[in-house]
């Protein structure tokens, strides 16, 4: 099963419709499944007076309310149209998550077939009922929660209408960059086990190797931010993927996808052609002549396997030679 690799937008288009595009075609030739951004109203996101993150106080103006930050980075629905109208044109799928209740009905109106839910919502109630209520694909995020947060989270889901089989939940640490000894990869796991249901990873890391360690653990489900430019202003940027960055991580991930194979353990077509090389077979350590008994002494276990295995070597030993051998002949 292909591995959905969300390349995360957010906000790192700054609030311009053409840097988003830019992002979009990054996404698309990168070979991501889907391209994600954020949509909300900063007036019922947050407060006016609300303190910005310490990781965006260090990527934005310090001084600036987390409102100020958050207002300049909306995208209305004209712009939503556009860009699911280009996604279209990129043949790649647009995704953005909501976070508010207005954001979720101009989401739905607009035809979204998944919903993607982040970290900062899984205790929200109203909200979850309301996505849960749509009956559509769900992804979770679960920075920041305990088990128990999530078994939470999903019975609402559920219970407002979405079936589990809809449902994949997603591992994740909510710090940007996230301290490689906090991601806890053996998490997504747990999850999977406590909860029966399909799992993925949110990643926060710097460089690539963890999303790609977590698809050979299991992960149906990547996300991972991006930019055009790690240097640009802005609260996510330092934290995402540059191009090239996330060009390797899609083509990693797709050649482990392929190395993962059907866990059938049996020679693959290419070594097949190899056994009669790197194998044994049991040869004339001497010369021996017809009649002579076969010993430890003069039989020998030698390159190339194209004779008798020496998995047979104790119903050799002490039969009687049938002709005559040459040193190093297979018998």
């Amino acid at each position: 099963m292909s591995t959905f690799i969300i390349a995360e937008a957010g906000v790192n288009h700054n609030g311009s419709l053409d840097l988003a595009k830019k992002l979009i075609d990054v996404a698309a030739e990168a070979g991501a499944d889907a391209v994600k951004f954020q949509t909300f109203k900063a007036e019922k996101l947050v407060s006016k007076k609300a303190q910005k993150a310490e990781y965006q106080k260090q990527t934005t103006d310090a001084a600036e309310s987390q409102y100020d930050m958050i207002k300049k980075l909306e995208l209305d629905e004209p712009a939503h149209r556009e860009l699911i109208r280009y996604c279209g044109e990129k043949k790649i799928r647009f995704l953005s998550t909501p976070f508010d209740h207005e954001s979720i009905e101009l989401l739905d109106a607009l035809g979204m077939e998944i919903f993607k839910i982040p970290s900062g919502e899984i205790t929200n109630l109203p909200y979850l009922r309301h996505i849960g209520g749509l009956g559509k694909e769900v992804i979770l995020s679960t920075g920041m929660a305990d088990l128990g947060e999530i078994e939470d989270a999903l019975d609402l889901l559920v219970s407002s209408g979405t079936p589990k089989e809809k449902i994949t939940i997603l591992h994740a640490t909510t710090e940007y960059p996230c301290p490689m000894d906090e991601v806890n990869l053996r998490a997504m796991g747990t999850i999977a086990s406590a909860f029966g249901i399909r799992t993925g990873y949110s990643d926060h890391t710097r460089g690539i190797e963890v999303p790609i360690a977590a698809v050979a653990m299991g992960a149906s489900v990547i996300e991972k931010h991006f930019t055009l430019d790690r240097t640009m202003e802005g609260p996510d940027h330092k934290a995402s993927l540059e191009p090239d960055e996330l060009c390797a991580m899609v083509a990693a991930i797709r050649n482990i996808e392929k190395a993962l194979g059907d866990g059938i353990k049996k020679p693959s077509p290419s070594e097949a052609k190899n056994m009669a090389v790197a194998r044994k077979s049991i040869v004339a350590a001497r010369p021996i002549r017809a009649g002579e008994v076969f010993t430890s002494e003069n039989i020998a276990i030698k390159r190339p396997g194209t004779g008798i295995s020496p998995m047979r070597y104790d119903e050799i030993v002490g039969e009687r030679a049938a002709r005559d051998y040459e040193e190093d002949e297979p018998l």
